[in-house]
């Protein structure tokens, strides 16, 4: 880890928290698998003000370029819904994509799947969102 902590803004930190306790009888398993990897990450993230917070770390509504072994790369929006829409570059922070980037920082390398079919990325790239974005459902 580039920082060797994640790292966390309080304002993602509480919606965080309340998207957990509103989910936390989810009965969709992947889903819960990925909250539940949720909640363990945020438990030792680091919560800084915005303003402490490095520009290169994933946070809620970043958008999120990353490369996998085979040198393609990929960049999506990293939202605090549960409506993310793969086909359209927006990922879920409660799917298992989601919850395994938010608090990392560019360079920092992923593994995510079951030991069977792990996918290896690096974040290469995390552009903050500076206007004010719509909200979305819980």
């Amino acid at each position: 880890m580039k920082y060797g902590s994640l790292i966390m803004e309080k304002k993602d930190y509480v919606n965080l928290k309340r998207i957990l306790n509103f989910h936390k009888h989810y009965e969709d398993y992947a889903h819960k698998d990925a909250l539940e990897q949720l909640g363990e990450r945020i438990d030792v993230a680091l919560v800084e003000d915005e303003m402490d917070i490095p520009d290169d770390v994933v946070r809620l509504n970043s958008k999120v370029t990353v490369e996998f072994l085979n040198g393609a790369r990929q960049t999506f929006q990293l939202v605090p819904s549960t409506k993310g829409d793969f086909k359209t570059n927006v990922i879920s922070v409660v799917s298992s994509l989601g919850a395994s980037l938010v608090g990392q920082a560019v360079n920092d390398s992923v593994q995510l799947g079951v030991p069977s079919d792990i996918k290896s990325f690096r974040i290469v790239g995390v552009e903050q969102a500076h206007q004010t974005l719509p909200s979305f459902e819980y």
